[in-house]
């Protein structure tokens, strides 16, 4: 298997907490991918974090666009993100991986830390931006791309800012495109989604939108179910910070239930949009659903994957159904959309709805599993863009860890 680029370990000296840095491919230099921060975050999932990363921007070229994908990575921290050291924590990683932040690394939000935290920490080292590593290759400069990405982060739609909602945005789409594709119903669809923070809420919202019911969602304290369908704008202004349900808002026919039991839910799609690794090979024979769409990274282990595939399961992978999140933040600051809803929406309709049809397009053709499809995509656009010895696209068997 293919070496990491670069790998890191960091131990905050004040706490005794560490702190890990993948970068798995450079590409111009530079490698693009968020930071976490979880109590168990582990080097080995920080590692098949970063594979991902380098699919996940192979999977966005488009011949034409001002933005040229970057490499991968992955930073993470093993801490509960409520702890009260962990903005302390965060911004003393930060500090330590400066020089990697101003030339080689971009990054932005992840489970566990948001936006706002990362941009207030930015300033306060002195930095433009956490996307600093990526200014240099902005056409038109850093000052107007920076006034994109602001600009972008203003807007809201019901309440919610753009920024939490592109991601979710285009899980809803790739799974609804997804189901068309199959010829299956949309419209009275039931899914369940695990994880109720910006990509789980914005996934719910989008998929109720869409015509399907939302009869499950999960958040740390458990799981609500309702066979009828979730009120989700209600329970979306009730969320918390960091994506809590306020069982006090929840509507009579709702009912609370334990947490695991969400993967054995009666449904058609199972969303994963919050911890890797949540279907493994303990709970994957409780999947009753159809499709299983990733919208957390690396959230459906190798092995139950296989398992599910038996079952005539499908798994959509996660650097392609979740892939809107980063794309966005890329396509606005390079120019290639305008920092309003509807050319942000406008433009992850298309690339998913493309996305998702080749994908499963080349399975079909090739009788292969989806997964190593959207992989020979991937690699078809790392050849496209001229990747160097090194610069690479991970190959399926080097793209997540057994």
């Amino acid at each position: 298997m293919t070496a990491p680029y670069l790998r890191v370990t960091w131990v905050d000296e004040v706490t005794g907490v560490p702190g890990y840095l993948v970068v798995d491919r450079l590409r111009r230099g530079v490698a693009s991918g968020g930071v976490r921060m979880r109590a168990g975050c582990t080097p080995e999932e920080v590692a098949d974090l970063a594979r991902v990363m380098s699919l996940k921007e192979a999977i966005a070229f488009r011949p034409g666009d001002r933005y040229r994908p970057f490499g991968g990575a992955k930073g993470g921290i093993d801490l509960d993100p409520a702890h009260p050291e962990a903005r302390g924590v965060l911004k003393r990683y930060f500090l330590a991986m400066r020089p990697l932040l101003e030339h080689h690394w971009a990054t932005g939000e992840d489970l566990g830390v948001r936006q706002a935290t990362i941009d207030g920490l930015m300033a306060e080292l002195g930095m433009r931006s956490s996307v600093d590593a990526a200014l240099v290759h902005v056409p038109d400069g850093a000052d107007a791309g920076l006034r994109r990405l602001a600009g972008a982060f203003a807007v809201t739609v019901g309440e919610i800012s753009l920024g939490d909602l592109a991601g979710g945005y285009g899980v809803a789409r790739a799974v609804v495109r997804a189901l068309r594709h199959d010829g299956a119903r949309v419209a009275g669809a039931r899914a369940v989604i695990q994880g109720f923070g910006s990509m789980g809420g914005a996934t719910a919202r989008y998929l109720a939108r869409h015509g399907l019911r939302v009869v499950g969602i999960t958040d740390a304290d458990g799981l609500v179910v309702n066979p009828d369908g979730l009120d989700v704008e209600t329970m979306l202004r009730a969320r918390t910070l960091y994506g809590g349900i306020d069982r006090d808002r929840l509507a009579p026919g709702d009912r609370e239930l334990d947490g695991a039991a969400w993967v054995g839910v009666d449904a058609d799609v199972l969303v994963t949009a919050a911890v890797s690794y949540a279907v493994h090979e303990g709970n994957h024979g409780l999947v009753r659903a159809r499709y299983v769409a990733e919208a957390a990274n690396a959230s459906v282990t190798p092995g139950a994957e296989a398992a599910l595939a038996r079952r005539g399961v499908a798994v959509l992978p996660d650097f392609v159904v979740n892939s809107a999140a980063n794309a966005w933040w890329w396509w606005t600051l390079f120019g290639d959309v305008e920092p309003t809803a509807a050319s942000a929406f406008a433009r992850i309709d298309e690339t998913m709805d493309g996305l998702v049809d080749r994908m499963m397009g080349t399975a079909a053709s090739g009788r292969t599993p989806l997964r190593e499809a959207a992989v020979a995509v991937a690699r078809a656009n790392g050849a496209a863009l001229g990747d160097a010895p090194g610069d690479e696209v991970p190959a399926l068997a080097e793209e997540r860890e057994p």
